[in-house]
């Protein structure tokens, strides 16, 4: 169907799908804040690797004081990505 060409196939997981619309609006997240944010487990973690391998988002590890920190930020690509993805759900929403 037409209407599915521009649909991202990186954003059928609604974790993933998740973490793109929190980055979107977030200059930035820890896994911590898109936790409770989306109510997710430590086990949904492999969903940012993905993102990650896309050129999607990005991440940089670090401390506060003794506990390490991961924080998330969409790039230009992926933000391009999420936008053409909800276009294109609107899109198909539209023709039926």
């Amino acid at each position: 169907i037409e209407a599915f060409q521009n649909i991202n196939k990186a954003f059928e997981s609604k974790v993933r799908l998740g973490i793109m619309a929190v980055l979107m609006v977030n200059e930035e997240a820890d896994f911590n804040f898109l936790k409770e944010q989306l109510s997710l487990t430590d086990g949904n973690r492999p969903a940012t690797p993905v993102l990650e391998e896309l050129g999607y988002i990005e991440c940089s590890k670090g401390f506060v004081g003794r506990k390490p920190r991961t924080v998330f930020r969409a790039t230009k690509q992926g933000r391009e990505a999420f936008k053409s993805h909800i276009e294109a759900l609107e899109n198909f929403l539209k023709s039926t």
